[in-house]
Protein backbone atom coordinates (compact mmCIF):
# COMPACT_ATOMS: atom_id res chain seq x y z
CA UNK A 1 0.00 0.00 0.00
CA UNK A 2 0.97 3.89 -0.77
CA UNK A 3 2.11 5.91 1.79
CA UNK A 4 -0.66 7.93 2.98
CA UNK A 5 1.00 11.79 3.41
CA UNK A 6 -1.53 13.17 5.37
CA UNK A 7 -0.14 11.08 8.37
CA UNK A 8 3.38 12.03 7.93
CA UNK A 9 5.62 14.64 10.05
CA UNK A 10 5.81 17.46 8.11
CA UNK A 11 9.95 17.93 7.56
CA UNK A 12 11.61 17.93 4.36
CA UNK A 13 12.43 13.98 3.49
CA UNK A 14 15.47 12.74 1.78
CA UNK A 15 15.97 12.20 -1.80
CA UNK A 16 15.80 8.12 -1.18
CA UNK A 17 12.69 8.90 0.96
CA UNK A 18 10.75 10.71 -2.05
CA UNK A 19 12.22 8.42 -5.25
CA UNK A 20 10.95 4.93 -2.90
CA UNK A 21 7.53 6.69 -2.28
CA UNK A 22 6.92 6.85 -6.29
CA UNK A 23 7.97 3.42 -6.54
CA UNK A 24 5.73 1.50 -8.93
CA UNK A 25 3.13 -0.99 -7.84
CA UNK A 26 3.22 -4.97 -7.69
CA UNK A 27 0.82 -5.35 -10.45
CA UNK A 28 2.94 -3.06 -12.80
CA UNK A 29 6.33 -4.85 -12.06
CA UNK A 30 4.08 -8.07 -12.55
CA UNK A 31 3.39 -6.97 -15.89
CA UNK A 32 7.01 -5.54 -16.75
CA UNK A 33 8.30 -9.01 -15.82
CA UNK A 34 6.11 -10.98 -18.12
CA UNK A 35 6.86 -8.58 -21.19
CA UNK A 36 10.25 -9.29 -20.29
CA UNK A 37 10.08 -12.98 -20.63
CA UNK A 38 8.05 -12.70 -23.53
CA UNK A 39 10.54 -10.52 -25.53
CA UNK A 40 13.72 -12.63 -24.57
CA UNK A 41 11.59 -15.92 -25.61
CA UNK A 42 11.04 -14.41 -28.92
CA UNK A 43 14.20 -13.68 -29.74
CA UNK A 44 15.95 -16.80 -28.52
CA UNK A 45 13.16 -18.78 -30.59
CA UNK A 46 13.68 -16.34 -33.85
CA UNK A 47 17.80 -16.84 -33.68
CA UNK A 48 17.48 -20.48 -33.57
CA UNK A 49 19.24 -22.74 -36.31
CA UNK A 50 16.77 -25.29 -36.93
CA UNK A 51 13.08 -24.30 -37.40
CA UNK A 52 11.84 -27.23 -35.30
CA UNK A 53 14.60 -26.05 -32.70
CA UNK A 54 13.32 -28.05 -29.48
CA UNK A 55 11.72 -30.83 -31.16
CA UNK A 56 13.13 -34.34 -30.50
CA UNK A 57 15.74 -35.28 -33.27
CA UNK A 58 17.10 -38.84 -34.27
CA UNK A 59 20.11 -39.25 -36.13
CA UNK A 60 20.92 -41.85 -38.65
CA UNK A 61 23.65 -43.42 -40.57
CA UNK A 62 22.72 -43.49 -44.18
CA UNK A 63 24.83 -45.49 -46.45
CA UNK A 64 26.06 -43.88 -49.40
CA UNK A 65 24.06 -44.42 -52.39
CA UNK A 66 25.72 -47.11 -54.80
CA UNK A 67 24.95 -48.03 -58.37
CA UNK A 68 22.84 -51.14 -59.14
CA UNK A 69 22.98 -52.63 -62.42
CA UNK A 70 20.28 -54.37 -63.36
CA UNK A 71 19.28 -56.10 -66.86
CA UNK A 72 17.27 -52.44 -67.84
CA UNK A 73 20.54 -50.47 -68.19
CA UNK A 74 22.58 -53.36 -69.91
CA UNK A 75 24.19 -52.95 -73.02
CA UNK A 76 21.00 -54.18 -75.58
CA UNK A 77 22.50 -57.14 -78.30
CA UNK A 78 24.59 -55.82 -81.62
CA UNK A 79 21.61 -56.76 -83.38
CA UNK A 80 18.36 -56.90 -81.96
CA UNK A 81 15.43 -57.78 -83.59
CA UNK A 82 13.28 -55.56 -84.84
CA UNK A 83 9.37 -55.54 -85.73
CA UNK A 84 8.03 -52.95 -87.69
CA UNK A 85 4.63 -51.83 -87.86
CA UNK A 86 3.16 -49.80 -90.25
CA UNK A 87 1.53 -46.56 -90.03
CA UNK A 88 -1.67 -45.30 -92.15
CA UNK A 89 0.78 -42.64 -93.67
CA UNK A 90 4.07 -44.30 -95.40
CA UNK A 91 6.35 -41.91 -94.53
CA UNK A 92 6.55 -43.47 -90.61
CA UNK A 93 7.35 -46.55 -89.23
CA UNK A 94 7.68 -47.51 -85.54
CA UNK A 95 10.48 -49.84 -84.73
CA UNK A 96 9.95 -51.99 -81.37
CA UNK A 97 13.07 -53.88 -80.45
CA UNK A 98 12.61 -57.12 -78.20
CA UNK A 99 15.27 -57.68 -75.78
CA UNK A 100 16.07 -61.50 -74.67
CA UNK A 101 14.26 -62.88 -72.26
CA UNK A 102 15.54 -62.05 -68.92
CA UNK A 103 16.31 -65.58 -66.84
CA UNK A 104 15.47 -65.05 -62.69
CA UNK A 105 13.73 -66.56 -60.34
CA UNK A 106 11.03 -65.40 -57.77
CA UNK A 107 9.99 -66.71 -54.24
CA UNK A 108 7.09 -65.78 -52.27
CA UNK A 109 7.15 -67.28 -48.80
CA UNK A 110 5.16 -65.78 -45.25
CA UNK A 111 7.88 -66.32 -43.30
CA UNK A 112 9.95 -64.82 -40.50
CA UNK A 113 13.42 -65.30 -40.49
CA UNK A 114 16.41 -66.02 -37.43
CA UNK A 115 19.59 -65.38 -38.22
CA UNK A 116 21.72 -67.24 -35.05
CA UNK A 117 25.68 -65.86 -35.96
CA UNK A 118 28.02 -68.26 -34.46
CA UNK A 119 29.30 -65.76 -32.26
CA UNK A 120 31.93 -66.26 -29.28
CA UNK A 121 29.98 -66.42 -25.57
CA UNK A 122 32.31 -64.24 -22.84
CA UNK A 123 35.29 -65.42 -22.20
CA UNK A 124 34.98 -67.53 -18.73
CA UNK A 125 36.07 -67.12 -15.71
CA UNK A 126 33.96 -64.00 -15.52
CA UNK A 127 35.79 -62.10 -12.38
CA UNK A 128 32.92 -61.91 -9.14
CA UNK A 129 31.14 -65.12 -10.13
CA UNK A 130 33.50 -67.63 -9.20
CA UNK A 131 34.62 -69.05 -5.35
CA UNK A 132 38.11 -70.20 -4.54
CA UNK A 133 37.70 -73.67 -2.47
CA UNK A 134 39.98 -76.66 -1.79
CA UNK A 135 38.98 -78.57 -4.75
CA UNK A 136 39.60 -75.80 -6.77
CA UNK A 137 37.09 -72.66 -8.35
CA UNK A 138 33.56 -72.99 -8.07
CA UNK A 139 30.81 -71.24 -9.98
CA UNK A 140 28.95 -68.48 -7.37
CA UNK A 141 26.34 -65.69 -7.55
CA UNK A 142 27.73 -62.44 -7.65
CA UNK A 143 26.60 -58.84 -7.61
CA UNK A 144 23.35 -60.30 -8.44
CA UNK A 145 24.45 -62.28 -11.65
CA UNK A 146 24.08 -65.92 -11.60
CA UNK A 147 26.29 -67.98 -13.82
CA UNK A 148 23.23 -69.61 -15.89
CA UNK A 149 22.64 -66.28 -16.87
CA UNK A 150 26.65 -64.79 -17.10
CA UNK A 151 27.53 -68.05 -19.14
CA UNK A 152 24.52 -68.30 -21.25
CA UNK A 153 24.11 -68.02 -24.82
CA UNK A 154 21.85 -64.84 -25.74
CA UNK A 155 18.53 -65.67 -27.31
CA UNK A 156 16.30 -62.79 -28.87
CA UNK A 157 13.04 -62.22 -26.63
CA UNK A 158 11.25 -63.09 -30.77
CA UNK A 159 12.37 -66.21 -30.78
CA UNK A 160 11.64 -67.24 -27.35
CA UNK A 161 7.80 -65.34 -27.55
CA UNK A 162 7.52 -66.56 -31.10
CA UNK A 163 5.20 -70.02 -32.24
CA UNK A 164 8.07 -71.53 -34.16
CA UNK A 165 8.79 -74.85 -32.61
CA UNK A 166 12.03 -75.01 -30.53
CA UNK A 167 14.74 -77.31 -30.02
CA UNK A 168 17.11 -78.00 -27.52
CA UNK A 169 19.54 -80.48 -28.22
CA UNK A 170 22.16 -81.30 -25.19
CA UNK A 171 25.39 -83.59 -26.27
CA UNK A 172 27.50 -85.26 -23.82
CA UNK A 173 30.37 -87.17 -23.27
CA UNK A 174 32.36 -83.86 -24.62
CA UNK A 175 35.46 -83.36 -23.19
CA UNK A 176 37.12 -87.44 -23.27
CA UNK A 177 37.58 -86.86 -26.68
CA UNK A 178 39.45 -83.89 -27.90
CA UNK A 179 39.98 -84.12 -31.55
CA UNK A 180 36.24 -85.01 -31.60
CA UNK A 181 34.98 -82.46 -29.23
CA UNK A 182 36.81 -79.75 -31.17
CA UNK A 183 35.54 -81.15 -34.35
CA UNK A 184 31.77 -80.96 -32.96
CA UNK A 185 32.32 -77.45 -31.24
CA UNK A 186 33.47 -76.37 -34.80
CA UNK A 187 30.72 -77.75 -37.27
CA UNK A 188 27.92 -78.07 -35.26
CA UNK A 189 25.36 -75.39 -35.09
CA UNK A 190 26.12 -73.04 -32.65
CA UNK A 191 22.39 -72.98 -30.81
CA UNK A 192 23.18 -76.91 -29.72
CA UNK A 193 24.87 -77.04 -25.89
CA UNK A 194 27.84 -79.25 -25.87
CA UNK A 195 28.02 -81.04 -22.32
CA UNK A 196 31.47 -81.59 -20.47
CA UNK A 197 32.05 -84.96 -18.68
CA UNK A 198 34.40 -84.27 -15.67
CA UNK A 199 37.51 -86.74 -16.70
CA UNK A 200 38.31 -85.69 -19.81
CA UNK A 201 41.75 -83.59 -19.88
CA UNK A 202 42.46 -80.20 -20.96
CA UNK A 203 39.44 -79.26 -20.05
CA UNK A 204 39.32 -75.69 -19.73
CA UNK A 205 40.83 -75.01 -23.14
CA UNK A 206 38.54 -77.40 -24.28
CA UNK A 207 35.58 -75.57 -22.74
CA UNK A 208 37.02 -72.26 -23.94
CA UNK A 209 37.27 -73.46 -27.41
CA UNK A 210 33.85 -74.71 -27.68
CA UNK A 211 32.32 -70.94 -26.32
CA UNK A 212 34.60 -69.07 -29.08
CA UNK A 213 32.11 -71.00 -31.39
CA UNK A 214 29.13 -69.57 -29.50
CA UNK A 215 28.35 -72.98 -28.01
CA UNK A 216 26.33 -73.34 -23.90
CA UNK A 217 28.03 -75.50 -22.10
CA UNK A 218 26.94 -77.77 -19.10
CA UNK A 219 28.61 -79.83 -16.74
CA UNK A 220 28.05 -83.42 -16.64
CA UNK A 221 27.29 -85.16 -13.21
CA UNK A 222 27.87 -88.36 -12.71
CA UNK A 223 24.94 -90.00 -10.38
CA UNK A 224 24.53 -93.19 -9.05
CA UNK A 225 22.68 -95.86 -11.13
CA UNK A 226 20.77 -98.74 -10.89
CA UNK A 227 23.28 -101.76 -10.29
CA UNK A 228 26.18 -99.69 -9.05
CA UNK A 229 28.97 -100.27 -8.55
CA UNK A 230 28.72 -102.96 -11.47
CA UNK A 231 27.48 -100.14 -13.29
CA UNK A 232 29.59 -97.28 -12.04
CA UNK A 233 29.79 -93.29 -13.84
CA UNK A 234 33.39 -92.62 -12.68
CA UNK A 235 35.24 -91.50 -9.57
CA UNK A 236 33.59 -89.37 -7.12
CA UNK A 237 30.18 -90.39 -8.24
CA UNK A 238 27.16 -88.83 -5.74
CA UNK A 239 25.40 -91.66 -4.13
CA UNK A 240 21.81 -91.98 -3.08
CA UNK A 241 23.37 -93.51 0.20
CA UNK A 242 25.95 -91.43 0.91
CA UNK A 243 26.26 -88.52 3.57
CA UNK A 244 25.17 -85.24 2.84
CA UNK A 245 28.80 -84.10 3.48
CA UNK A 246 30.32 -86.71 1.42
CA UNK A 247 28.37 -85.96 -1.38
CA UNK A 248 28.77 -82.43 -1.19
CA UNK A 249 32.56 -82.71 -1.36
CA UNK A 250 31.92 -85.16 -4.41
CA UNK A 251 30.03 -82.14 -6.26
CA UNK A 252 32.12 -79.54 -5.47
CA UNK A 253 35.08 -81.83 -7.36
CA UNK A 254 32.97 -82.02 -10.21
CA UNK A 255 32.05 -78.29 -10.32
CA UNK A 256 35.85 -77.33 -9.81
CA UNK A 257 37.00 -79.12 -13.13
CA UNK A 258 36.14 -76.07 -15.69
CA UNK A 259 34.19 -72.64 -15.58
CA UNK A 260 31.97 -71.37 -18.17
CA UNK A 261 29.07 -73.72 -17.29
CA UNK A 262 25.30 -72.31 -16.86
CA UNK A 263 23.90 -75.65 -15.47
CA UNK A 264 24.33 -79.78 -15.05
CA UNK A 265 22.77 -82.22 -16.48
CA UNK A 266 23.41 -85.87 -15.06
CA UNK A 267 25.15 -88.79 -16.15
CA UNK A 268 23.44 -91.88 -15.44
CA UNK A 269 21.97 -91.68 -11.86
CA UNK A 270 18.38 -93.71 -12.10
CA UNK A 271 18.56 -94.83 -8.25
CA UNK A 272 20.45 -91.32 -6.81
CA UNK A 273 17.49 -89.37 -8.47
CA UNK A 274 15.00 -91.66 -7.57
CA UNK A 275 15.61 -90.71 -3.80
CA UNK A 276 13.86 -87.45 -2.63
CA UNK A 277 16.75 -87.18 0.06
CA UNK A 278 19.25 -87.48 -2.11
CA UNK A 279 17.89 -84.80 -4.77
CA UNK A 280 17.12 -82.19 -2.03
CA UNK A 281 20.90 -81.24 -1.15
CA UNK A 282 22.07 -81.00 -4.53
CA UNK A 283 19.43 -78.87 -5.85
CA UNK A 284 19.29 -76.96 -3.31
CA UNK A 285 22.87 -76.34 -3.78
CA UNK A 286 22.30 -75.70 -7.33
CA UNK A 287 19.80 -73.06 -6.30
CA UNK A 288 22.01 -71.31 -4.28
CA UNK A 289 24.98 -71.50 -7.02
CA UNK A 290 22.80 -69.82 -9.71
CA UNK A 291 22.98 -72.85 -11.79
CA UNK A 292 20.37 -74.73 -13.70
CA UNK A 293 19.71 -78.51 -13.64
CA UNK A 294 18.30 -80.85 -16.42
CA UNK A 295 17.53 -84.19 -16.25
CA UNK A 296 18.38 -86.12 -19.38
CA UNK A 297 15.27 -87.62 -20.14
CA UNK A 298 16.77 -91.56 -19.68
CA UNK A 299 15.31 -92.40 -16.25
CA UNK A 300 11.67 -93.83 -16.03
CA UNK A 301 11.67 -92.74 -12.17
CA UNK A 302 12.93 -89.63 -10.70
CA UNK A 303 12.14 -87.68 -7.74
CA UNK A 304 13.33 -84.13 -9.18
CA UNK A 305 10.53 -82.35 -10.04
CA UNK A 306 8.61 -83.07 -6.67
CA UNK A 307 11.82 -82.05 -4.77
CA UNK A 308 12.30 -78.84 -6.98
CA UNK A 309 8.90 -77.50 -6.50
CA UNK A 310 9.33 -77.68 -2.81
CA UNK A 311 12.16 -75.65 -3.28
CA UNK A 312 10.94 -73.40 -5.70
CA UNK A 313 13.59 -73.97 -7.87
CA UNK A 314 13.26 -74.53 -11.83
CA UNK A 315 13.84 -77.96 -13.59
CA UNK A 316 13.94 -79.47 -16.69
CA UNK A 317 13.71 -82.64 -18.41
CA UNK A 318 14.44 -84.22 -21.86
CA UNK A 319 12.10 -85.31 -23.23
CA UNK A 320 13.74 -88.74 -25.12
CA UNK A 321 17.43 -89.94 -25.45
CA UNK A 322 18.34 -89.55 -29.60
CA UNK A 323 20.74 -91.85 -29.68
CA UNK A 324 19.45 -94.76 -27.15
CA UNK A 325 19.86 -96.75 -30.38
CA UNK A 326 23.45 -95.10 -32.37
CA UNK A 327 22.76 -95.61 -35.63
CA UNK A 328 21.94 -92.51 -38.16
CA UNK A 329 17.81 -93.87 -39.43
CA UNK A 330 17.11 -94.81 -35.28
CA UNK A 331 18.94 -90.82 -34.42
CA UNK A 332 16.72 -89.61 -37.53
CA UNK A 333 13.40 -90.90 -36.11
CA UNK A 334 14.14 -90.11 -32.54
CA UNK A 335 14.95 -86.35 -33.88
CA UNK A 336 11.53 -86.35 -35.72
CA UNK A 337 9.53 -87.35 -33.24
CA UNK A 338 11.37 -84.33 -30.82
CA UNK A 339 10.24 -82.08 -33.60
CA UNK A 340 6.58 -83.21 -33.37
CA UNK A 341 7.22 -82.79 -29.84
CA UNK A 342 8.00 -79.02 -30.40
CA UNK A 343 5.51 -78.17 -32.70
CA UNK A 344 2.62 -79.35 -30.33
CA UNK A 345 4.20 -78.01 -27.30
CA UNK A 346 6.30 -75.01 -28.04
CA UNK A 347 9.26 -76.77 -27.29
CA UNK A 348 11.19 -80.31 -26.72
CA UNK A 349 14.37 -81.30 -25.40
CA UNK A 350 16.41 -84.03 -26.60
CA UNK A 351 20.08 -85.39 -25.05
CA UNK A 352 22.48 -87.47 -26.39
CA UNK A 353 26.16 -88.57 -26.66
CA UNK A 354 29.13 -86.93 -28.53
CA UNK A 355 29.72 -90.00 -30.71
CA UNK A 356 31.05 -89.24 -34.24
CA UNK A 357 27.70 -90.81 -35.25
CA UNK A 358 25.92 -88.43 -33.23
CA UNK A 359 27.72 -85.72 -34.28
CA UNK A 360 27.28 -86.28 -38.01
CA UNK A 361 23.42 -87.16 -38.15
CA UNK A 362 22.44 -84.31 -35.85
CA UNK A 363 24.64 -82.08 -37.99
CA UNK A 364 23.03 -83.17 -41.02
CA UNK A 365 19.45 -83.40 -39.68
CA UNK A 366 19.78 -79.48 -38.31
CA UNK A 367 19.90 -78.56 -42.07
CA UNK A 368 16.84 -79.56 -43.51
CA UNK A 369 15.00 -78.87 -39.67
CA UNK A 370 15.95 -75.65 -40.38
CA UNK A 371 14.35 -75.33 -44.00
CA UNK A 372 10.96 -76.84 -41.84
CA UNK A 373 11.15 -73.60 -39.59
CA UNK A 374 12.51 -75.42 -36.69
CA UNK A 375 14.46 -72.91 -34.47
CA UNK A 376 17.20 -74.61 -31.97
CA UNK A 377 18.07 -72.89 -28.77
CA UNK A 378 20.54 -73.35 -26.28
CA UNK A 379 19.64 -75.25 -22.66
CA UNK A 380 19.42 -72.02 -20.89
CA UNK A 381 16.09 -70.90 -23.56
CA UNK A 382 14.32 -73.36 -21.98
CA UNK A 383 13.84 -71.69 -18.20
CA UNK A 384 13.14 -68.54 -20.20
CA UNK A 385 9.64 -66.90 -21.22
CA UNK A 386 6.75 -68.95 -22.41
CA UNK A 387 9.30 -71.51 -22.41
CA UNK A 388 9.77 -71.28 -19.04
Amino acid sequence: MRRDELNQPLHKRSLRQRLWGKRPGALVCAYALVLTGMIGGGAFIAHQPHPFAGEPILVVAVAPVEEIKTASIEPLPEQPEEAVVDEPSPSKKISVKVEPAIDQQSYEQDATIYVSAQTPLTKAPIAGLVETSAQGPLPRIGDGKKPSEAYARNVAMGIIHSDAPKLVIILGGMGLNEKLTASAAKDLPSDITMAFAPYGENLQAQVNKARANGHEVLLQLPLEPVGFPAANPGPKTLLADGTEAENRDSLYWHMSRFTGYTGIVNYMGGRFLASAPAVKPLLSELRKRGLLFIEDGSLPLSATEDVAKSLNYQVRRGQTVIDANPDPDSIIAALNLLEEEARSNGTAIGTGSGLDITIKTVNDWARSAVDRGVIFVPASAAFKGRLG
